[in-house]
């Protein structure tokens, strides 16, 4: 059975007006409600009663290489965690947290919807979680099946600050005409790359094809990307060929063929369905 997805009215509030303060976040007819503060504005914020009551938080931040990071915990009173985590913890400049307007959370549920939060992000992959698996609560099924509840809502609060740290890729490809389609580019020379179209731009899937050597008029952007691409491992060196070791977000279908067959492409034209329709057909 298909379940029909309604839309959702979320209302932000800027406390002290500026996008540079605290942000509420808050779902009609949800008594959670997510708060974003930065790190140098916490102690201006902290005495608020959501910083007094029970959480799940998400510290963000860069990591040693320059990377998204992001570290998962929870509390019984969010406001002295914090604290401490300003204290031993440097890499974070933002924290955004989850509570309840009344007293459904506890502390049973709050260490529940922090394994949970964990285990999406680190099957989503696009931020660095580098922590110990949180334990989770043992609860009765009725309790869950409330916290998964609770658990979407974050969710779409949490990309809606700005961070989509517990979506994966696959749930940006949207389940449509086009987005069915798996589509390829290939070359003659070897390179067979497969992908989807995304509401963030354009998926490369995990062992793809790339060429390894780059035509002269390749642009310094892609060749910059692919570089890093290989710093991190991302692209492995097979005679003549990389091979991609996991799904891959590009910006645009242009720029993943570009960086599929190490010369400039027009993304619309090279990517083909396994019938040779291009994506151009489906986007017009």
């Amino acid at each position: 059975m298909t379940i029909a997805s309604f839309g959702k009215t979320i209302r932000l509030f800027l406390v002290d007006g500026t996008t540079n303060g605290l942000t509420t976040a808050e779902l009609s007819n949800w008594t959670g409600i997510g708060i974003k503060v930065p790190r140098i504005k916490f102690k201006e914020y902290s005495s608020r009663p959501e910083f007094q009551k029970p959480g799940v938080y998400v510290l963000i931040g860069k990591g040693e290489n320059n990377e998204d990071a992001a570290y998962i915990g929870e509390a019984e009173v969010i406001a002295e965690r914090l604290a401490q985590h300003i204290v031993n913890k440097d890499f974070w400049n933002e924290v955004i947290f989850f509570g309840s307007k009344d007293k459904y959370l506890n502390k049973a549920s709050v260490k529940y919807l922090e394994n949970r939060l964990h285990e999406l992000a680190s099957k989503a992959g696009r931020y660095a979680i580098n922590q110990n698996t949180p334990t989770r609560s043992e609860l009765s099924e009725a309790e869950q099946a409330e916290l998964e509840e609770f658990l979407a809502h974050i969710k779409v609060l949490t990309a809606t600050l700005g961070h989509k740290l517990f979506e994966s890729l696959e749930e940006t490809v949207e389940n449509k005409e086009m987005t069915r389609e798996l589509f390829y580019c290939k070359n003659g020379a070897g390179a067979n790359s497969s992908g989807s179209p995304s509401t963030e731009g354009f998926i490369v899937y995990k062992n793809s094809i790339f060429m390894l050597q780059e035509q002269p008029s390749l642009g310094e952007g892609v060749r910059l990307e692919r570089r890093k691409m290989l710093d991190q491992g991302l692209l492995n060196v097979e005679g003549k060929y990389y091979r991609l070791t996991k799904d891959y977000l590009f910006t645009s279908s242009s720029r993943a063929a570009s960086v599929t067959l190490g010369r400039p492409a027009s993304g619309p034209i090279e990517w083909k369905t396994s019938k040779g329709i291009t994506l151009k057909h489906f986007e017009i």
